[in-house]
């Protein structure tokens, strides 16, 4: 499951929205980990170190900051545990709130009632940690929205990257076991009279695997791995 969080939230830090929203019909939601050495990228972790694997874990926030700002949409970065003020979500570009709820699906889903209550009209949720994801592909899910109810990005370990709708199907969010297989398959049984566009297929970053053989992430592994590119 490529969209993660953590249940531990401080609903305290949810202080008065200063920005005057909606500035367009289009809403992203980024859902991000607090970066927290040892709290992150476990299961990258676990083969890397936890050094390497929090470094990775800034790169890829970094990411997608970059390709959020640029796509046509309002922005939203919903912490896993507290708002965090001078990072690298720059708060000119997105707004901040915090992931409230037990599990991942009712945090998705408050997320969505969040949203939908300040008058946007289509909304999309991602995760951080989608190093193949670009601003075109964020663009090209909300113009899917145009003519879908739905538009999901199935990720390749069985769950998604990304989600969007126009409307809240409450299904979405229960029974669900998340961050496993099968959530592909049971979000697309809950949508299977619904107008669904699906997106290309992708890896998101969860072991060594993955990023063993990107060019990109060898600055980050420790020398004793073999991380030769051949």
């Amino acid at each position: 499951m490529a969209i993660l969080g953590s249940k531990n939230t401080d609903e305290r830090t949810q202080t008065k929205d200063v920005f005057h929203y909606p500035t367009s019909k289009n809403a992203l939601i980024i859902f991000t980990r607090n970066p927290e050495l040892g709290k992150c990228k476990t299961r990258l972790a676990a083969t890397i170190g936890d050094a390497a694997a929090l470094e990775v874990y800034t790169f890829l926030l970094r990411h997608t900051a970059e390709i959020s700002a640029a796509t046509q949409a309002d922005k939203f970065v919903f912490y896993s545990e507290k708002k965090r003020e001078n990072d690298l979500w720059d708060e000119a570009t997105f707004r901040k709130k915090v992931q409230l709820g037990d599990d991942l699906g009712i945090r998705m889903e408050q997320a969505f009632h969040e949203i939908f209550a300040l008058g946007y009209e289509r909304a999309i949720i991602i995760g951080s940690d989608m190093y193949d994801l670009t601003t075109a592909d964020l663009d090209n899910a909300f113009t899917q929205l145009t003519t879908h109810e739905y538009v999901l990005g199935p990720a390749e370990d069985g769950g998604y990257y990304l989600l969007g709708m126009k409307t809240i199907q409450p299904a979405l969010f229960k029974n669900k076991a998340w961050g496993t297989e099968t959530v592909q398959k049971d979000t697309l049984l809950d949508l299977k009279d619904a107008r669904v566009a699906i997106l290309e297929e992708k890896n998101d970053i969860d072991y060594y695997e993955d990023v063993k053989d990107i060019e990109i992430f060898q600055q980050f592994l420790p020398a004793h791995l073999d991380n030769r590119i051949e």
